[in-house]
């Protein structure tokens, strides 16, 4: 299926400043994603990411969220949920999948994981919509990020917004507003586990 393609009829039919809770992984992702978006709607950021298992990395990532939308300008005001930082959670999700390479089984809980506690919060809260910046990075598998998004459809009152944020050279523009921000750009993706494969290769 072309996610893209069937978020921008889901955008047609969308009426301006409607609210939408976006999770966020981290700011550099986030920027390109807001950009795109917030012509739209009128965006909540929700990070929650219990995979960045290092508590000085977390605090470094939030900090540059926050310091991204509080300079980056848009039609409708951003706002912030930071939620809980709960590395414990992650932990038990992942185990028996400690060794997994990255991209297999233990992303997928995770993605299950965070985009579950992100559907939750937008129900929970009466957002009429809600999506990720995961599909931003050529890291992350898409399809199984829309084909969880897809079961949350069917569990949550919120509608998942579908999407391929990789697309439209979004990628590369996420570079471009980090160098144009000042921001941290990560070079794995939070856990023990990715941190340990980066390890590895250098």
């Amino acid at each position: 299926m072309n996610y893209d393609l069937e978020m921008q009829k889901q955008l047609a039919n969308i009426t301006p400043g409607t609210k939408l809770l976006l999770h966020a992984c981290c700011a550099p992702c986030s920027s390109a994603v807001i950009e795109r978006l917030s012509n739209i709607f009128e965006i909540t950021i929700y990070y929650y990411n219990p995979n960045i298992t290092d508590a000085n990395e977390y605090q470094k990532r939030v900090g540059e969220i926050k310091n991204f939308i509080t300079n980056f300008k848009t039609k409708y005001p951003l706002h912030l949920i930071e939620g809980k930082y709960e590395p414990n959670k992650f932990f038990a999700m992942a185990e028996g999948l400690e060794n997994e390479p990255e991209r297999g089984k233990r992303c997928y809980k995770c993605y299950y994981m965070r985009l579950e506690e992100t559907a939750n919060l937008a129900t929970e809260l009466s957002f009429p919509y809600f999506t990720t910046t995961l599909s931003l990075s050529p890291y992350k598998n898409s399809t199984w990020i829309n084909e969880i998004g897809n079961i949350l459809n069917d569990q949550y009152d919120s509608i998942f917004l579908y999407s391929d944020f990789k697309k439209h050279n979004g990628y590369h523009r996420s570079i471009e507003l980090s160098k144009e921000y000042n921001l941290y750009r990560q070079n794995y993706c939070g856990c023990l586990y990715s941190k340990k494969d980066l390890d590895k290769t250098n």
